[in-house]
């Protein structure tokens, strides 16, 4: 017999209608010379993910730089807490074309008031000098994990999680991750600050390299702040702590798909003063490193107030 619950329990459309959903949400519009406009999160319940935002303007600089110029990094500050179920506008600035080289910046904003600021540097593909120092972390493979999904189901069955947090924990995504242990959320005793989950989209995308890389973009926002928080034990899901995301910076360093498996190994350095530092490097199946991430969040002790 089956765990799933038909009355609690969303039913998951076709992967290929996740990923045409996604590919909606970040096709943002344009709605003047340096104005677009972003969708909406179909269904979207409480604040916007940030990994939205920071992928739907990348998209809105990508669409004002010329098509044989690449992304190849982008540095934003989370301003407020965005809202789902109110429409995102960006506004884009042409600070810089060059050459070889291209600058843009970018102000989400809703209702009139800026939610994040991104700047975004685009470069002509080139051949140069070639280094990679960096060697690929020896994890299981995705085909040996458990899907996040999976991982899912299993606590919010075992905590008895009900109602609305429970169709929000089991909302049908069109991005699918697999951990190489269990979820930072999960996470209840102290361990080293470090990561690996693999990520891919359900189904396939277009050949598109600006959507592989938005959706990159917008994946590298899983997983990032929690990295910090492993040292201490403690869980956003249990409500042991508050949290946000204050900035972002994301390194292209090679094209890569986002509909095939890459891992996104992630680590905190440090943590203090109601902030958590995290890193992230993102590798494809041969072991190369092809965008490497950073992220400041605020991280703090909820204090829970006697009833």
């Amino acid at each position: 017999m089956s765990d799933e619950s038909p009355e609690t329990d969303p039913i998951s459309p076709p992967p290929e209608r996740l990923v045409a959903g996604l590919m909606r949400l970040l096709t943002v519009e344009q709605t003047g010379d340096d104005a677009f406009c972003g969708p909406m999160q179909k269904d979207g319940i409480g604040r916007v993910f940030g990994g939205q935002v920071i992928a739907q303007a990348l998209q809105a600089a990508q669409a004002t730089v010329e098509h044989d110029k690449e992304a190849h990094s982008l540095h934003a500050y989370f301003l407020r807490g965005g809202q789902e179920g109110v429409a995102i506008d960006y506004a884009t600035a042409c600070d810089f074309d060059g050459r070889s080289f291209a600058n843009r910046r970018v102000v989400a904003s809703q209702e009139g008031k800026p939610i994040l600021n991104l700047t975004a540097s685009f470069q002509m593909p080139e051949q140069g000098l070639e280094h990679d120092d960096v060697t690929m972390p020896d994890v299981a493979p995705p085909e040996d994990l458990r899907s996040d999904m999976e991982q899912r189901r299993h606590y919010a069955d075992k905590a008895g999680v009900t109602g609305t947090v429970r169709k929000l924990m089991l909302r049908p995504r069109p991005i699918e991750m697999r951990t190489t242990d269990k979820l930072h959320w999960m996470n209840s005793e102290p361990r080293p600050p470090e990561a690996h989950s693999w990520f891919r989209t359900v189904a396939p995308l277009p050949d598109n390299p600006a959507l592989h890389r938005a959706v990159i973009a917008y994946a590298s926002d899983y997983t990032l702040l929690g990295t910090s928080a492993l040292p201490h034990g403690l869980s956003w899901m249990r409500g042991e702590l508050v949290g946000a995301s204050l900035d972002h910076a994301l390194w292209f360093h090679r094209p890569a798909r986002a509909d095939e498996w890459l891992l996104y190994a992630t680590d905190s350095p440090w943590s203090g003063s109601g902030r958590g530092f995290n890193r992230g490097r993102i590798f494809n199946r041969q072991g190369e490193l092809v965008a490497s991430v950073a992220q400041e969040g605020m991280m703090r002790r909820r204090i829970r107030k006697d009833a």
